[in-house]
């Protein structure tokens, strides 16, 4: 999720719910490969975020294979090719969901990304790649040197695409059936339409249709939308017949969704609040570019449910350093 899913946030989750898959923010290809390196601060991660998959996007099949091949070279566990976006800015630009309006230039970029896979594996690297800058290859060299041996000579990672059921309307069996047919690893189904962004309910029935689909190729079908609770997530799989399940919007501010229930011996959410918010610093604290704010929205979802949760809300959404955030909650008792 964009916006959401950085490095600390991925940290948190995989430490305290133990998800069984971690995907980055989407990233752009063709930011990438004009010279963004300012991009690839959505590719940190940490050895204990495994397995973890680098999502991207954009509407560059060429484009798709280079960022790709760095995405190997980055040790990443997979590739997916972001194609159920919503937002206005990504849509518009012919890229995300509005590729499911546009199955030529879509079966395109899934062809060109898994020939990046190859391409790493025959060898290439992103100073190889012609539309890497000499100043990103550098970079992306010198981080897959800390790659685990074991990681970095692997056999091909997979590819994976995640969507919508349709456009302005479903056509989960024509849509579904045309991706099925480049093989991906997996496919993450949104049960909404790009018209629906996040309104309304997102359609299980339209997601056991590509289920049904799926279960006749090798492609894995992982279901998601209005996911509230791991019980919710397990009856989703029994009920609608999915291999798994995505949760996005219900980990914000609790990485315990993904467990049973909490242990005792479990930190607190105000504790763990506090502990992302000095990895945030931590983090990108050196970064000229760097401020406090993006982490707020993280303090508020923390902190939802709580009694004078809108006080709390307010005062940590004011707040500009780990330090000012523990102070708040000590003034509160919430530590």
């Amino acid at each position: 999720m964009d916006g959401v899913t950085d490095q600390p946030y991925r940290f948190i989750q995989k430490k305290y719910g133990q998800p069984d898959l971690l995907y980055t923010e989407f990233t752009n290809v063709e930011g990438l490969c004009h010279g963004a390196t300012q991009l690839l601060k959505d590719f940190i991660y940490d050895e204990s975020q495994r397995h973890i998959i680098a999502q991207i996007y954009g509407k560059t099949p060429k484009y798709f294979r280079q960022v790709a091949t760095i995405v190997c070279e980055l040790g990443f566990d997979g590739v997916d090719i972001n194609m159920g976006c919503p937002a206005k800015t990504v849509a518009s630009s012919g890229a995300g969901a509005a590729l499911i309006e546009n199955p030529e230039l879509a079966k395109e970029i899934i062809v060109a990304t898994q020939a990046g896979v190859t391409d790493f594996l025959n060898g290439k690297r992103a100073k190889d790649c012609e539309d890497i800058t000499p100043q990103m290859a550098a970079l992306v060299s010198q981080r897959a040197q800390s790659v685990p041996k074991e990681v970095a000579e692997r056999t091909a990672i997979p590819v994976s695409i995640k969507t919508r059921v349709g456009y302005h309307q479903p056509v989960t069996t024509e849509w579904i059936s045309f991706l099925l047919e480049f093989e991906p690893a997996a496919i993450a189904l949104h049960g909404r339409t790009l018209k629906q962004h996040y309104t309304g309910l997102a359609s299980w029935e339209e997601i056991a249709v590509a289920a049904e689909l799926a279960k006749k190729t090798n492609t894995i079908l992982l279901g998601n939308g209005d996911i509230p609770s791991l019980s919710d997530a397990k009856e989703k799989i029994a009920t609608y017949n999915v291999d798994g399940v995505l949760i996005g919007r219900g980990s914000f501010g609790n990485p315990y969704i993904f467990k049973s229930e909490p242990e005792s011996s479990d930190p607190s959410l105000t504790q763990i609040a506090l502990e992302h918010s000095l990895l945030f610093e931590e983090t990108y604290g050196k970064d000229e570019r760097y401020n406090f704010l993006p982490m707020r929205k993280h303090l508020g979802w923390y902190v939802k449910g709580f009694r004078d949760a809108k006080e709390i809300r307010i005062a940590l959404c004011q707040s500009n350093s780990a330090q000012e955030v523990k102070n708040i909650l000590i003034e509160y008792n919430l530590i």
